[in-house]
């Protein structure tokens, strides 16, 4: 009975199942695009099995380039545009010849699923025929008054807001440590 279940065991770790797939066909990989134009910030986000390595929007043209590089030959993929950024009737173009993948839109998104075949680089580029629809762009006097991080003064030359907090944190738990050692010394004093 030890030796009918030994070898069950065994052969349960040499046998590898014959339906097994290749993970990296199946994977996800999430990138989050933020598209500047006009005063506005967009999210273009994209699940695939490829990765974006560079983008570039056009407003003129209205146009998202997709900068794509692959080392899988079926190449699948989900971009979700945002409607203000780009919207409109699409038109596809990889690698410069004419793409027709499948797109489903509401009034917020434009969902487009992506399916080709070429590894290596592959440029995709998304033509709308309508950019900042229902947005105005914000002009220059406008986003010359609006605060960025990068012009908040330091609280001191060098030192920033997380250095002086671990400072009082520090100087805090000093305080409470002392408090405690002089209460128990003057416990065992008296």
């Amino acid at each position: 009975m030890k030796t009918l279940f030994l070898v069950s065991l065994v052969l349960l770790f040499v046998i590898s199942p014959a339906y097994g797939q290749s993970l990296s066909d199946a994977t996800g990989l999430v990138t989050r695009l933020d598209v500047k134009t006009g005063g506005h910030t967009f999210e273009v986000e994209t699940v695939s099995n490829f990765n974006i390595q560079d983008f570039n929007f056009d407003k003129n043209e209205k146009k998202l380039s997709l900068f794509i590089n692959s080392g899988l030959e079926r190449n699948l993929g989900e971009l979700l545009i945002p409607r203000a950024l780009l919207g409109g009737n699409f038109t596809f173009y990889l690698n410069e010849q004419p793409y027709f993948p499948k797109v489903h839109s509401n009034e917020k998104i434009s969902f487009v699923t992506l399916n080709f075949t070429g590894s290596g680089e592959n440029k995709l580029e998304i033509f709308g025929t309508t950019h900042l629809d229902g947005l105005t762009a914000k002009d220059e006097i406008t986003a010359k008054y609006e605060i960025t991080p990068e012009e908040l003064p330091p609280l001191q030359q060098g030192e920033t807001l997380p250095d002086s907090l671990g400072w009082l944190i520090l100087v805090g738990f000093l305080a409470v440590v002392s408090a405690i050692v002089v209460v128990k010394i003057k416990k065992q004093k008296s």
